[in-house]
């Protein structure tokens, strides 16, 4: 590798087209702002074993790899951190919404109680003990005959003409690369679609400002009955209770989070989870301002706990179990898909034909600055929500032949996206994209000529 100066580029590429192509470019960190990094061709190792691939395994992807496997399909599923379950495990989100959905919502629910790993009654507003559930979702994986690669990311992507065809990895392996006939993008931040030469949308506006991100934190406190009144429940009146009171006790501490509706949620006798920050303005693609939010959220979530202990009585001897190696995301790259949802859809709560899911959840906007964290932590915009559909064609890009997307990358605007983003319709999106992507590839045919009465047989056959 050499490094080049903007000026001498041209001739350089030049060389590479009579022999050594260039591969990729990126920024030189040295002296010379205006030099580029030359990266010599290589030949990748490359891997044609699967019918459908997935990249990556939060909610909606291994929903999606599982469902695929099951219907028959060979499955290989990317992540690029250290466990499955994405925002539920390595971002420690601790809370399953909108979860009251058939399918794959109601066996994971079912798979949990009977691993006495789920608090509460019913299916919303339930919390979960994050390792039964990293464990869980491996043992589907592997029963289902799914192939897993952890820490590994998606790096690029290679088309002939509309269609995907390949897509490249960088991992500890290497840089390796993977075909398949069709593909899901279930990153979160929608990274295939933009690599594979998407439109998206990012944000409020073209390219933010972003929802804020936050980091949780697990827990353990010495009694948690002594806590009564300020862990996170449901009233008789169907309103959240203990939030405020919590406040009152960060008050107490002399603590003011960065999270205006900071609140502390069950998850397993003394175990708890705090939701108390919040960073605000960051680009989910943005590495290294998401490193900067990373290192001051858990900054926070130590000086809060620390103030707690200090309170003493119920508070003594708190302690931190664990903050996620991966910051909680809220808005990352919605890819341009076959149908594009919008505020709407919401508002005269749509019906779809394609319905992959009803979804129920409020339009969650959280406040996009500090200021407005002032006036209110998070607000719906004004739209009042009806119950509404999903449809498949939100879930099929719309540029590119042979990839999908499911969970919050899907197509659709800034309003619809934050209410559509949260997990029990990740897991239903999941599933139809899963099933769709099985079809396709049997019939080998691109996902958007697959008739959804076919998806639905299939998702009833997977689910008997």
């Amino acid at each position: 590798m050499r490094v080049i100066n903007r000026r001498r580029f041209v001739s350089a590429t030049a060389v590479g087209a009579t022999g050594v192509a260039a591969v990729g470019l990126a920024a030189d960190s040295g002296a010379d702002k205006g030099g580029l990094v030359m990266e010599a061709a290589r030949e990748v190792p490359l891997v044609a074993d699967a019918d459908v691939i997935v990249c990556g395994a939060g909610p909606a992807g291994v929903t999606a790899a599982i469902t695929a496997a099951r219907a028959g399909a060979k499955v290989r599923l990317f992540e690029a951190h250290g466990a499955l379950g994405g925002v539920w495990t390595s971002s420690l989100l601790g809370y399953l919404l909108d979860f009251d959905k058939p399918g794959f919502n109601q066996e994971l629910v079912r798979r949990l109680r009977e691993r006495d790993a789920i608090n509460g009654e019913g299916m919303n507003g339930l919390s979960y003990q994050p390792e039964e559930m990293k464990v869980l979702l491996e043992e589907l994986c592997a029963n289902a005959g799914v192939k897993v690669q952890l820490h590994t990311r998606v790096a690029a992507a290679q088309r002939e003409g509309r269609a995907l065809r390949t897509i490249l990895t960088e991992s500890k392996s290497g840089r390796q690369a993977w075909q398949a006939p069709v593909f899901i993008d279930t990153t979160g931040d929608g990274d295939l679609g933009a690599l594979a030469g998407c439109e998206f949308e990012i944000g409020k506006d073209a390219a933010c400002p972003c929802q804020p991100m936050t980091m949780c934190a697990l827990l353990v406190v010495k009694d948690i009955s002594a806590l009564a009144g300020l862990i996170h429940g449901v009233g008789n009146n169907g309103q959240h209770v203990g939030p405020k009171a919590f406040r009152e006790e960060l008050a107490r501490a002399g603590v003011t989070p960065s999270y205006g509706g900071a609140c502390v949620f069950p998850i397993n006798g003394n175990l708890v989870l705090l939701m108390a920050n919040h960073e605000y303005g960051i680009n989910a693609t943005d590495a290294a301002h998401v490193t900067e939010a990373t290192f001051r959220a858990r900054g926070e979530v130590h000086r809060i706990v620390r103030a707690l202990r200090k309170l003493g009585g119920p508070w003594e001897d708190v302690q931190i179990v664990a903050t996620p190696e991966q910051i909680g995301i809220r808005d990352g790259r919605r890819i341009k898909g076959r149908y594009f949802m919008t505020k709407e859809d919401l508002i005269t709560g749509a019906r779809q034909a394609d319905a992959v899911a009803r979804a129920t959840f409020p339009v969650d906007i959280h406040a996009l600055t500090a200021e407005d964290n002032k006036k209110a932590a998070y607000n719906s915009a004004g739209v009042r929500t009806q119950p509404y559909d999903i449809p498949l064609r939100a879930l099929i890009a719309r540029d590119v032949d042979g990839l999908m997307m499911a969970g919050r990358c899907i197509s659709g605007d800034f309003i619809a996206h934050a209410s559509y983003r949260v997990t029990g319709n990740a897991v239903a999106m999941g599933e139809a994209a899963g099933a769709t992507a099985a079809l396709a590839a049997s019939r080998t045919t691109p996902p958007h000529d697959v008739p959804w009465s076919e998806v639905r047989t299939v998702l009833a056959k997977v689910r008997s």
